[in-house]
């Protein structure tokens, strides 16, 4: 195992009051983790000493329990000198229960790895009321008997939250209930199939025993966590933010992602904090656009009093003629710039969209464009999205059908047959519990939901039914929002499409920050079809134009083709997203405390987009699409 010792603080890290260790992805990430846990683990049973753990949830730690698990299959890692604690549980509900942190432990690690049962402490989210205090109160002596936590891994909240500790919870605060905070609960909520099902209260240990852990261990990744690590990191310790408090353990560290790790001070503006930066076209680029946007000139007014006032004296040594330097960046910018005449025209594209509506909410200006210049354009989408539907809209879709029996030409046996499949699906929601899986009719009947919205927004666009291609790859087919891992058979679905259609162009979600993690997933499957494709012979490989989900766009430096919309691109783009109605007033599965509608976020984005520009000194549009492009993943 990697020899995990406590690291002298780098260049560039003078602002950070926790260490912090930023590595490539969030694959990485979880091993080099993982590789963390199992050096403490080793290290005392070497010493012959029980090694004790406090192990949260979260999507971050299944990557973590998944490398964990490999290491005792392969390596041997023993587990049978490891105690365990869980530090949260949902009260009250049942161990058994999807959600539960119970079951998601017993799934991810507990049951797959030789840890002895004696040595496993999970909080109990049933006990009665009237024992819940004498209960906490023994889980805590329980840790103070096994001499507190040797390693404490936890994952970050996206309110800084440890376990379930809600905001100004004293450092001295024992295990015990604490009614859920509301951030927390709306950030829950997918999982239990809406707000109105999280529990509002939930067990937690207290901070005290998760900061007199010897070893404090946290892990992030994704893009929607960068903000809270900045604040967490580098900000004064504050009680509203639990895990700030962490800045005064002894020894404490946080792996990050690239993503999780964007907003940090060394990561976003290293300038400011790395002494000897090796400048090069691409840093200065990033530099001399936050300039701008610091001194609020555009481009070409910067001067080099601007460079000295800001901090950018490196890059002065570096790019002396900084009207030079300036020039070449907006003309970069410039040229990547777009208008209809220079996209692709008579072209074949594929657009890949993850879920029935990141095509038009994602890149709805481009592919409205796309048709407009005689491209052939087949977007496949790889799932059906039909958990996301609610059961209300099935509800509603049955009873318009039942209205039109007649009218649809339904005979009296037809009508007879739906009425008594209307039955049993009405009798399945009414029956169903939060978190139930559909019957497998009503699964498909909001896949259609799903199909037929996603057809009739690109509608708007001028492509048609047979422009629409549902891939509805295996990994998706659970009825639940826990998916299956990308398998042989998912990949071969694509690369059998690539085969089919020949396409001069794909576009691919590159928004690997998606909460949800589909977008990851897809892009992952996509990527390895994609290589099969390229090595065959009898193509040139095709160029690939990554867009951003829902949650974000493109950085201007990260750009490599901006595309311009007019106001009557955006209102047609809008359009478009209406048409997916299931999703427009309440989606189930938002992806984040954002209270905007998806149409909203995509128009503020593009609009934000284009005022970025503006400022820059650049053509003035009312609103615009990015994406980077490269001919290979």
């Amino acid at each position: 195992m990697v020899d995990m010792v406590h690291r002298p603080r780098r260049e560039g890290t003078q602002r950070e009051h926790i260490d912090v260790t930023v590595l490539a992805g969030a694959q990485q990430t979880c091993n080099f983790a993982a590789r963390h846990v199992a050096s403490v683990i080793e290290k005392r049973t070497d010493e012959r000493r029980e090694t004790v753990l406090a192990l949260s949830t979260g999507s971050t730690c299944i990557g973590v329990y998944k490398e964990l698990v490999r290491f005792h299959e392969e390596e041997g890692l023993d587990f049978s000198n490891v105690r365990v604690f869980s530090i949260g549980e949902y009260y009250p509900s049942d161990p058994k229960a999807i959600q539960s942190c119970h079951r998601y432990l017993r799934e991810k690690l507990l049951d797959l790895v030789n840890i002895p049962s004696d040595q496993v402490h999970l909080l109990n989210g049933a006990v009665s009321p009237s024992e819940i205090d004498a209960y906490c109160a023994d889980f805590d002596h329980a840790i103070k008997r096994a001499g507190g936590f040797d390693l404490a891994l936890l994952s970050m909240g996206k309110s800084g939250q440890i376990a379930f500790s809600n905001p100004g919870a004293s450092v001295q605060s024992p295990t015990g209930p604490v009614f859920l905070d509301h951030e927390l609960r709306r950030g829950v909520a997918s999982t239990f199939y809406g707000e109105e099902n999280v529990p509002a209260e939930a067990l937690t240990v207290g901070l005290k025993s998760i900061l007199d852990a010897s070893q404090i261990l946290f892990v992030a990744t994704g893009e929607h966590k960068s903000r809270i690590i900045r604040r967490v990191v580098e900000a004064k310790p504050d009680a509203s933010v639990a895990a700030s408090q962490v800045q005064s353990h002894s020894h404490a560290n946080l792996y990050a992602d690239a993503a999780a790790a964007s907003e940090l001070t060394r990561e976003k503006l290293p300038w400011l904090v790395v002494r000897d930066l090796r400048w090069d076209m691409r840093l200065a680029k990033r530099a001399v656009i936050w300039l701008s946007g610091a001194a609020e000139k555009a481009l070409l007014r910067l001067e080099p009093a601007d460079f000295r006032r800001y901090g950018l004296h490196g890059l002065l040594h570096a790019f002396p003629d900084t009207d030079a330097l300036c020039l070449r960046v907006f003309e970069g910018l410039r040229s990547s710039i777009l208008y209809p005449d220079d996209l692709p025209g008579g072209e074949r594209a594929i657009l890949f969209s993850p879920h029935p509506d990141d095509d038009v909410i994602s890149m709805g200006g481009m592919l409205d464009k796309l048709v407009r210049s005689r491209n052939t354009v087949l977007v496949a989408y790889m799932t059906n999205g039909s958990v996301a539907v609610f059961d209300a809209d099935l509800r509603r879709y049955l009873t318009f059908v039942e209205m039109s029996c007649r009218q649809l030409g339904m005979d009296d046996a037809a009508t007879s047959k739906f009425l008594d499949v209307q039955e049993h699906v009405l009798e399945s929601i009414k029956a169903k519990k939060p978190g139930q899986v559909d019957v497998a009719v009503a699964q498909k009947l909001k896949a259609h939901i799903r199909c037929a919205e996603a057809i009739s927004g690109i509608e708007v666009l001028g492509l048609s039914k047979e422009h629409a291609r549902f891939l509805d790859l295996p990994f998706y087919q659970t009825g639940s929002p826990k998916k299956k891992p990308i398998g042989p058979e998912d990949i071969a679905i694509i690369y059998n499409l690539l085969r089919e259609f020949g396409p001069d162009h794909i576009f691919i979600a590159g928004d690997l920050s998606d909460p949800h993690g589909t977008h990851r997933l897809c892009y992952g499957a996509i990527a390895f079809a994609l290589r099969q494709y390229n090595r065959l012979k009898d193509h040139a490989p095709p160029k690939v134009w990554l867009y951003r989900g829902a949650w974000q766009e493109w950085e201007i430096h990260q750009a490599s083709v901006i595309v311009p919309m007019t106001k009557t691109d955006l209102a047609r783009k809008i359009e478009a997203i209406f048409k997916h109605e299931s999703q427009k007033d309440r989606a189930m599965f938002p992806g984040s405390y954002d209270e905007r509608e998806f149409w909203e976020r995509a128009r503020d984005r593009n609009t934000g987009t284009a005022e970025k520009l503006n400022k820059l000194g650049l053509p003035e549009f009312f609103a615009a699409e990015a994406f980077v492009t490269t001919f290979g993943l």
